[in-house]
């Protein structure tokens, strides 16, 4: 008879402390079917494993027939796993290169048993759970259930008093899981079986006892045990703790011997080979590794800034500006000047790209592409609406920004049209951006309404971004710049901004659905562009989505890749939310 005395686990790991099981009591019959359930981190598995000797308990006892555990040694807890228990695990852990027959034998091997014996025990073994006609097969060649059923046979082949199922049905389908529970609840007439499980009703259906846990504590039990017992069963248990594990040192040699010996020749030309290849193959991997590393980074670093873009049209425009500046010379010598189609041939070699059946590809394949591939960005036609309240409390658009839209006309800034906005879509490789970015304040994104400010550098801002998160006046710039082209002589002297992470993680933004700037028009069945409303944008605003700054990193000191451009990064999955909600709108349907 089995007793646990108020046993507590608890797990220390560098200062913290972590109870698995909390005062737990409870006893055992001789033969039985016990089940234990409980949700994740309740204390089930660690509780198994105290009963099974293969984790210790912090403090209470474990009681063999009135003999307790605490004063055990190592050479007495290794007896009492090996005479007393069978093991039976979810994932099988059978040997896949030895037939079934050896995996139910090696459970003998510590227990001085002679080879012959041992052939007879493990068919014996096999037969009993229904498998004698399987005995020189290998496991890759059994179904889910014959495995497990394999497993079950090793655990009884020792004969032992307690058998120990952690989640034995988990992996098998549910006509296979009801054959292992039969096999179960049969093997509980003549010994204790106690399982641990998520499955209730295959536990109500097959167990007489059920033991619930949760946070480390029992909470309930349907079949509980006073706890007597005989003396017939104490001297049993006394009698096989005496025996000792152990495989003697003749077996162990001979094995050994007879494994080296059985190709002298051959283990004689493997150990000089080895040694020779072993020191070779030092070399040329200390030489090629480095090599190769080496290349790997400029690669990398390479196409983190100027990444291999996909379009939905290409062209050969580099081949074009390549012909247009070397010609081939070929009317050279003669009076005639010959058209070069330079323009209409790149035009005539446009393509579309099918990119969904090429996105569909990567991910249905990416196992054979990920090795060759550091991240797959997608990008869509999609430019998020971002508003907020400026430093004045004007309603400012900042993203697509309309910064310059008054100052474009000019020739000098209309080629910087492009800089106007500083909201861009990030990679999602979080673990290639933590080994370039340092994070200066918060953390990566994770939702989409997340965003990132990332700056050229650690205590730098430029004062594009400062004006487009609208602490300036944009009203001030597009004066400033106006005055400049109009040949004014003006005298810049503003004072630079001294902001704090806070400040910047502080700036409220919000999401605006494009589709919602669009209002209808009962009178002429139209959708009309409101963006140009003051108090219908106000409103809406109102009720937009608020998009939070969680972080702010900067590129590493050393760092030369783009991975991420300055200004205000989101996450795909932003992207993601707007075509999700748009799909669902009046106007996008009609």
């Amino acid at each position: 008879m089995l007793e646990i005395k108020k046993v507590t686990k608890v797990y220390e790991t560098e200062g913290f402390s972590q109870k698995a099981l909390d005062n737990v009591s409870v006893n055992f019959r001789e033969c039985e079917f016990a089940s234990i359930l409980g949700p994740s981190g309740s204390g089930k598995t660690t509780f198994l494993n105290i009963i099974g000797g293969l984790d210790h308990y912090t403090s209470g006892d474990l009681v063999i027939n009135e003999i307790s555990t605490k004063n055990f040694k190592d050479s007495d807890w290794d007896s009492y796993r090996n005479h007393r228990i069978g093991f039976v695990f979810q994932n099988y852990n059978l040997i896949t290169h030895q037939t079934i027959l050896s995996n139910v034998k090696l459970a003998l091997t510590l227990s001085g048993i002679s080879k012959k014996e041992a052939t007879e025990r493990a068919k014996q073994a096999l037969c009993d759970v229904g498998l004698i006609e399987h005995i020189n097969k290998r496991p890759n060649q059994l179904s889910g259930g014959q495995m497990q059923r394999v497993a079950i046979a090793r655990a009884l082949v020792n004969n032992p008093d307690i058998l120990l199922a952690d989640e034995p049905t988990g992996a098998l389908d549910s006509e296979t899981s009801i054959q292992i529970m039969e096999l179960l609840k049969k093997i509980s007439k003549n010994k204790l079986v106690v399982m641990v499980t998520h499955n209730p009703e295959l536990a109500e259906k097959y167990s007489n006892r059920i033991i619930k846990l949760k946070d480390g504590k029992i909470i309930s039990d349907t079949n509980p045990y006073d706890g007597k017992v005989d003396t017939k069963e104490k001297k049993k248990v006394v009698d096989e703790k005496s025996k000792k594990t152990g495989m003697s040192f003749l077996t162990a040699l001979s094995l050994s011997f007879n494994n080296l010996m059985t190709k002298k020749g051959r283990t004689i030309l493997v150990a000089f080979a080895g040694s020779i290849g072993i020191i070779g193959i030092a070399l040329i991997l200390a030489v090629s590794t480095g090599f190769q590393n080496y290349v790997d980074s400029i690669q990398e670093d390479t196409l983190t800034s100027y990444p291999l873009t996909i379009m939905q049209e290409s062209t050969d425009i580099t081949g074009l500006l390549l012909a247009m500046t070397t010609g081939d010379r070929k009317n050279k010598g003669t009076n005639k000047v010959v058209e070069e189609q330079y323009l209409t041939n790149m035009l005539a070699s446009i393509k579309a790209n099918d990119l969904k059946s090429f996105k569909k590809y990567l991910e249905d394949n990416y196992g054979k592409v990920k090795d060759d591939i550091a991240n797959i960005k997608y990008s869509y036609s999609i430019d998020p609406l971002i508003y907020t309240y400026d430093a004045t409390g004007k309603l400012a658009k900042l993203n697509p920004s309309n910064l310059f839209s008054s100052i474009y006309n000019s020739s000098m800034l209309s080629s910087y049209s492009s800089f106007g906005s500083i909201f861009s879509q990030m990679i999602d490789d979080k673990d290639s951006l933590n080994t370039q970015y340092d994070v200066l304040a918060g953390r990566w994104p994770e939702a989409y309404d997340e965003m990132i400010i990332v700056l050229s550098e650690p205590n730098g801002i430029s004062d594009l971004l400062v004006y487009s998160l609208g602490l300036r006046d944009n009203d001030e710039l597009v004066e400033t710049v106006t005055k400049i082209m109009s040949g004014e002589s003006i005298n810049i002297n503003n004072t630079p901004l001294e902001l704090s992470y806070d400040d910047l993680m502080n700036v409220t933004l919000k999401l605006i659905m494009p589709s919602d700037v669009y209002r209808y028009n009962n009178n002429y069945g139209v959708y009309e562009d409101m963006s140009e409303d003051d108090e219908y944008m106000k409103d809406l605003y109102e009720k937009a989505l608020r998009l939070k700054i969680v972080g702010i990193v900067s590129a590493k000191e050393g760092t030369t890749s783009m991975a991420l451009t300055p200004g205000v990064n989101y996450t795909s999955s932003l992207i993601d939310y707007i075509i999700d909600y748009s799909s669902g709108s009046e106007l996008v349907k009609k």
